[in-house]
């Protein structure tokens, strides 16, 4: 028997395939092999056709079938991972009405600011724990105003994960979790937020059934089961946004534990029992998947989005040409740490939220023309994005959340030894690494859902761990002293000085 998840994301479409009897994962595919499309039309905005999720799933689930030579009936359950904060409006037959806005579209910014302003920030920060911003709500604001025709059509709005499992089952649903996400959950009242609700002028009519992360959420359809090659009647017993999925994945549920990831944006994600905000909104909490109104669990996000891409930009700026980030990852190695004096602001990708939304460009200081070369910029980048990591996580220090421990997946930033060594030894936290990714964490989560685990540790036992980086006692106070000066780097690109609480 087995466990399907998936994970829906801007770039592909992940399927796995976890053994029940084993907990082992058994095949994984993704769709497309390049890119997905993401429209864009005018600047700012940021589109996907959800169609487009749903061919790109129907082919990674035949992929994963095949390789596992799985029969239709040996699927136990379904758990659904899904790019976060998009809006898909959906009408009485469930059809999309529109192309989804997604996550990084940021047309809604002003609608966001202007909610804030009307209803008070004190009462939106103690409410829903974020101000409205760029989320799910403000982009449903946009609709409402810009294409009325549309709106007026709108049975249901939904996030990507929720469309999908509509899609699957026929069932319209979302979860406490999921309207969190779309800053769309009071944490005073238990419920949606009426009040936001209201000042918008929409109906919570809107909201599809609201049903716990964990559990049957449908099941799917004949038609779909002859679509996907599954057996009518599969439950879907899971969905997540992408980040709550990816801690969970790395087995964090408890207050004090750490997830963290370092793509094109860099990721940093504690658990909190309580629900307290940041006042200047410089991250975000949303309810984690394991919340309860008897017992908060509050996911606190920092997303960094100048990190990773700029990896990827000295790979094809600066690096020899044609060598991958495994070579990179090398000639960062051997340069002595701290890059003889070279710091980069790793910035230079849109607004960056932890700066209360300044925009400042990435910036390279200590340049000496004679003692430097491409290793050492190569180097001071990685340095620079753990820095801009420490930067954000004395933030969540300031909310009550410790960095002890950091678990991440072997992958991306983290396979670099520079990166991770320099992220241990500024933060001082010892750093986990895990051969996992969403789809298994999904794949896994579908088994809690299902009654088929008794607890997260039955589900995540067979979770491996590949690595420990701990920090290097020697090297502390010279990185904390390089810190210092990166930081002083930092203020003079944003005017000098603090944000002023």
């Amino acid at each position: 028997m087995y466990l399907l998840g998936y994970d829906i994301g801007s770039s592909s479409v992940k399927a796995c395939l976890v053994n029940i009897g084993t907990g082992e994962a058994v095949a994984g595919a993704f769709f497309p092999e390049t890119e997905m499309t993401i429209k864009s039309v005018k600047a700012g905005w940021a589109e996907q056709e959800p169609d487009q999720w749903w061919a790109n799933l129907k082919r990674a689930t035949h992929a994963v079938m095949a390789t596992a030579q799985a029969k239709p009936e040996e699927i136990a359950a379904i758990g659904i991972s899904y790019q976060m904060h998009g809006l898909v409006l959906t009408d009485a037959n469930g059809q999309a009405l529109r192309d989804a806005i997604i996550w990084c579209d940021s047309r809604a910014v002003p609608y966001g600011e202007q909610a804030l302003a009307g209803i008070g920030a004190e009462r939106c920060l103690t409410r829903t724990l974020n101000s409205p911003g760029n989320f799910t709500l403000a982009k449903l604001a946009w609709v409402k105003q810009h294409e009325p025709a549309i709106y007026a059509r709108t049975k249901h709005y939904m996030l990507p994960g929720d469309y999908i499992a509509l899609r699957l089952t026929g069932e319209a649903c979302t979860t406490a979790s999921g309207l969190s996400e779309g800053i769309g959950w009071d944490f005073t009242e238990h419920a949606p937020a009426a009040f936001l609700f209201d000042w918008f002028g929409f109906d919570t009519g809107l909201v599809p059934a609201i049903v716990p992360t964990f559990g049957i959420q449908g099941r799917v359809t004949a038609s779909v089961a002859r679509e996907l090659g599954l057996a009518a009647g599969t439950p879907v017993t899971y969905r997540a946004g992408d980040q709550p999925n990816n801690a969970l994945s790395l087995n964090v549920f408890l207050p004090g534990e750490i997830a963290a990831t370092a793509g094109t944006s860099g990721v940093v994600y504690g658990i909190n029992s309580a629900a307290v905000y940041d006042r200047l909104s410089r991250v975000n909490a949303f309810a984690h998947v394991n919340h309860s109104r008897q017992q908060p669990r509050i996911g606190v996000l920092l997303c960094i989005n100048g990190t990773a891409i700029l990896n990827a930009w000295m790979r094809t700026t600066i690096a020899p040409e044609g060598i991958g980030y495994n070579s990179m990852n090398e000639m960062a190695a051997a340069v002595p740490a701290l890059s003889d004096g070279v710091r980069i602001i790793p910035f230079g990708n849109g607004s960056e939220r932890m700066l209360c939304n300044r925009t400042p460009d990435c910036s390279i200081h200590g340049l000496n023309f004679i003692r430097h070369g491409k290793a050492h910029l190569i180097r001071a980048a990685q340095e620079g994005i753990a820095f801009s990591f420490k930067y954000g996580m004395d933030i969540m220090n300031g909310m009550g959340i410790g960095t002890r421990t950091i678990r991440a997946g072997h992958a991306n930033l983290f396979l670099s030894p520079v990166f991770r060594q320099t992220l241990s030894n500024i933060t001082g936290a010892t750093i986990e690494l895990y051969n996992t990714d969403g789809a298994t964490g999904a794949a896994r989560a579908a088994g809690i859902g299902a009654g088929i685990y008794r607890s997260t540790t039955e589900a995540f036992a067979r979770l491996k761990k590949i690595g420990i980086i701990e920090p290097e006692p020697a090297a502390q106070a010279p990185t904390t002293e390089a810190y210092e000066q990166w930081l002083q780097a930092l203020l003079n690109t944003t005017t000098n000085k603090e944000p002023t609480p």
